[in-house]
């Protein structure tokens, strides 16, 4: 008989948490002068957090959501996965065989705590590679 030992229990995602990684998104979308939507989404794919801005396009939103929800379910930022599902890619075929609501634009990127995976934030609005920035300025927000 063996004795395994559970991992030890890691702090989920909190409200507190995805108001930071929203408030700071939008302040590094902000200092370089581009209006977005931000989404955090928890472990299991629930909304903790939205905020679009005022003047951002319409559809960030959705796209935001999206990016967030691609990243906890493939658990890898979207700015890794568009080359996988390219006409040659691997995974060519992935986003019209699921009916998933998954969007393969940089700016989604998995939130981990302790190696786990807690949840996920997306930003849409500005260029894919500005979106990535600020969901990197987010996590390390959260980091500090």
């Amino acid at each position: 008989m063996s004795t395994t030992t559970a991992p030890a229990p890691v702090a989920p995602l909190t409200t507190r948490d995805a108001e930071l990684l929203v408030d700071s998104a939008r302040r590094a979308a902000e200092a370089a002068g581009v209006t977005v939507s931000v989404t955090v989404l928890d472990a299991g794919g629930h909304l903790l957090a939205f905020r679009r801005d005022d003047r951002a396009v319409l559809i960030s939103g959705e796209t935001s959501t999206r990016k967030a929800y691609t990243a906890l379910q493939l658990d890898a930022p979207t700015a890794d996965l568009v080359d996988l599902v390219k006409p040659d890619g691997p995974f060519h075929s992935l986003p019209t065989a699921l009916d998933k609501p998954l969007l393969f634009i940089a700016g989604g990127i998995p939130v981990h705590r302790d190696g786990r995976l807690i949840g996920a934030i997306g930003v849409g609005g500005g260029a894919p590679e500005q979106d990535h920035g600020f969901a990197t300025a987010a996590l390390a927000a959260l980091a500090r």
